[in-house]
């Protein structure tokens, strides 16, 4: 079956995280994604915080399926002319390396953009290319720093808190996604790429935007409220049987909402309670109305308690632990925990595509080993010979 993006060749030159991501999404849309790495370790990833001592890391595998792996060592004159040749063929440039790094290797925009007029230059940088910032380095830490999403996180007697779900680094990586595809469709216009940017602050602030506003509404910062979601009451979380490090589950009874909530508390009386008639009175009285679902909840396990309330339509999410996330039944069943076989380790569990396509099915396929496609790629779209690769390998350009 055609693929949403079948026919669209990316150029994957990125590593770590938010660019392989990127890629990885596109390559589960249906792109022909090419992953190009040095010779000698590739993506850094690759040996980050490996586990098996002949095998590539997990994190490296949970964010390259669906790529091919072709090696150019770009510091040689061979090297950037066959990089050259691949660009003509191709539909996307990605790439994430340091401020100026490719512009210093006479690879920047300006250069492949003649080579290829159709070519989307795709730019991922902690800072972006302009403003005071832009010659600093970041990472998802710092990313979440200068975005402002620390500062809003974690609870009102701590020091502002990372989160450790990568909204910095998957999280511009999703937004690069946008971008590519945004360009693609403009190009059916103009008949011409153009250069995309995304930078990891750019992309937090994007997802921290309701914050903003609220600083806009009370003229200060926003101040860190721990797991309370507004003034909503029941809006937290709560402890639930038998009481380990994550059996809690978060609930979120609105207004209209609040009945069905007392009625599965076998309270209903409480409605017409003067300390909780009204959301207002409720916020006044959270901490009375708050002990009195955890006294209910205690009594159950957090699956329980969500079964319960999701039936009555309270919205209501057992915390799940990352051992429970990959052995999620629903997740399972909507292919976004699935197993893969990767020849130097066996089976692994990863994530599956978040996007689901009717016409464009997504199949997992195992991530590259380094430069397993090397020698196929450079003969399919440089015309170069098996005994011209064997030469080029033995000279350090592949």
């Amino acid at each position: 079956m055609t693929k949403a993006l079948s026919g669209i060749r990316v150029i994957d030159m990125t590593h770590n995280q938010a660019g392989p991501a990127c890629a990885q999404i596109l390559g589960f849309l249906g792109a022909d994604v090419i992953k190009l790495e040095e010779p000698k370790g590739g993506d850094v990833a690759r040996t980050n915080m490996r586990d098996k001592p002949d095998s590539d890391s997990l994190f490296f595998l949970v964010l390259n399926a669906n790529k091919q792996s072709l090696t150019l060592n770009l510091k040689t004159e061979e090297g950037k002319a066959l990089f050259k040749k691949v660009i003509e063929q191709s539909d996307v440039l990605l790439e994430n390396f340091g401020p100026g790094a490719l512009d210093r290797l006479g690879l920047g925009y300006d250069v492949l953009s003649k080579i290829n007029p159709r070519l989307i230059y795709a730019t991922i940088k902690g800072f972006g290319t302009y403003g005071p910032y832009s010659g600093f380095k970041s990472f998802e830490p710092i990313a979440q720093a200068m975005g402002g999403a620390m500062s809003v996180t974690g609870f009102p007697e701590n020091p502002p808190t990372y989160v450790f779900p990568a909204i910095g680094d998957s999280g511009t990586g999703m937004h690069m996604v946008i971008g590519i595809l945004a360009a693609i469709q403009q190009r059916h216009t103009t008949g011409k790429g153009q250069h995309v940017e995304v930078s990891m602050q750019d992309a937090v602030v994007n997802l921290i935007r309701v914050s903003l506003r609220d600083h806009q509404r009370t003229g200060k910062p926003m101040p860190r409220s721990g797991n309370q979601l507004g003034r909503t009451v029941p809006g937290t979380t709560y402890p639930c049987a038998p009481g380990g490090a994550n059996d809690y589950v978060y609930i979120f009874a609105q207004p209209q909402m609040w009945k069905p909530f007392l009625s599965v508390l076998g309270q209903p009386e409480l409605a017409e309670d003067p300390r909780f008639k009204t959301p207002e009175a409720r916020w006044e009285n959270r901490d009375a109305m708050n002990a009195i679902v955890a006294a209910w909840t205690t009594q159950r396990t957090k699956h329980e308690v969500m079964k319960l309330l999701g039936d009555a339509g309270v919205p209501c999410g057992a915390c799940l632990d990352t051992g429970e996330v990959l052995a999620d039944p629903h997740l399972r069943a909507r292919d976004m925990i699935v197993d893969v076989d990767f020849p130097t380790r066996g089976t692994y569990q990863t994530v599956g595509s978040p996007i689901k396509l009717s016409d464009s099915p997504v199949d997992i396929v195992r991530p590259p080993l380094l430069g397993e496609h090397t020698d196929a790629l450079l003969n399919a779209l440089c015309g170069v010979s098996p005994e011209e690769a064997k030469r080029l390998r033995e000279a350090g350009v592949v």
